[in-house]
């Protein structure tokens, strides 16, 4: 079976929400078992959420912005694939040596295909950063950053959240998978890259945006002709009715009922709203499974026995 498994970036952090480069590398570790424990007999693509990561470079862009150019956001992504694909290589190679299981993991640095007409980019809503003086945001408007006024919390930075459309670099993450890796690729939801027509050829260039981790994990899915999605999270499974006496853990569920939980406005849309769209979006799509769970029970999910499995 071939199993997308798409990792939070709150997952690659200290539980503390801690980013030091120790605590990325013990996080990273920690989860080397439940995957390295898929991958014994699956196929297995990993992608991953860089939130933590990436904000931290912005930090850093925010400090030199007067001494040297802020990196751009496309960067940002590219470096953190690249950061957080090492550190899964080094451990997922470690635990699945430790089991004697003779498979080599590979990191793809992944571009993902975006509208340069899509109306976040005409529109830019999505926050991501800190809060900041407008003496500290001015250096960064200046470089043509859009910051938005928020009164007495700060200036914050907005960039475009697009939707994804393609895995540009899905056929090498195929390739990879056919020669027997287990593959990491589209890290933080791919480098956000745009086509354009120039001089009569069409050229690829990175954009500053965001792009939705759980939703290019879909298209990422659906290239490879995954036979399953899984979103790992904090939580064994999605529930209805949180934070109530009536709150039930969602197991074996349609997507029509999944969809009419959402419409009641049962999963919040900074929490589990993206990653029920994500599961719901590629059951719709392909006809084929799809699961939420924690990453301990990520095992138990491609054995349809845990976790909120979603089938048409």
């Amino acid at each position: 079976m071939r199993i997308v498994v798409a990792l939070g970036g709150n997952a690659l952090i200290g539980p503390d929400g801690s980013a030091t480069p120790e605590d990325q590398t013990d996080a990273v570790r920690a989860a080397a078992p439940a995957l390295a424990g898929l991958a014994a007999e699956q196929e297995l693509v990993v992608t991953h959420g860089n939130g933590p990561q990436v904000g931290n470079l912005l930090v850093k862009n925010e400090i030199a912005a007067t001494v040297v150019p802020p990196v751009p956001l496309d960067w940002c992504g590219a470096q953190t694939q690249g950061t957080l694909g090492t550190l899964l290589l080094d451990a997922l190679d470690e635990e699945l040596a430790r089991r004697g299981i003779r498979r080599r993991v590979a990191a793809v640095v992944t571009r993902t295909l975006v509208d340069p007409d899509d109306p976040g980019f005409r529109t830019p809503t999505k926050p991501i950063g800190r809060y900041l003086p407008l003496a500290e945001a001015q250096p960064l408007l200046e470089h043509g950053q859009t910051w938005v006024d928020h009164g007495s919390r700060g200036w914050r930075r907005v960039v475009a959240s697009p939707e994804p459309l393609e895995v540009l670099d899905a056929p090498a993450a195929a390739a990879l998978l056919a020669a027997g890796f287990v593959v990491v690729a589209a890290g933080g939801g791919g480098v956000p890259t745009v086509r354009s027509d120039a001089d009569g050829h069409r050229a690829l260039a990175g954009v500053q945006a965001v792009i939705d981790k759980d939703l290019t994990a879909v298209v990422l899915a659906q290239a490879l002709a995954a036979d399953l999605l899984v979103i790992a999270t904090d939580v064994d499974n999605a529930m209805v009715d949180w934070g109530t006496p009536h709150a039930r853990p969602l197991e074996e569920v349609s997507v029509a009922e999944l969809r009419r939980h959402a419409a009641d406005g049962q999963f919040g849309a900074g929490g589990m709203g993206p990653k029920v769209e994500a599961v719901c979006r590629y059951v719709e799509r392909t006809g084929r499974r799809a699961a939420i769970t924690s990453l301990r029970r990520i095992s138990e999910a491609a054995a349809g026995t845990r976790g909120t499995r979603v089938h048409p």
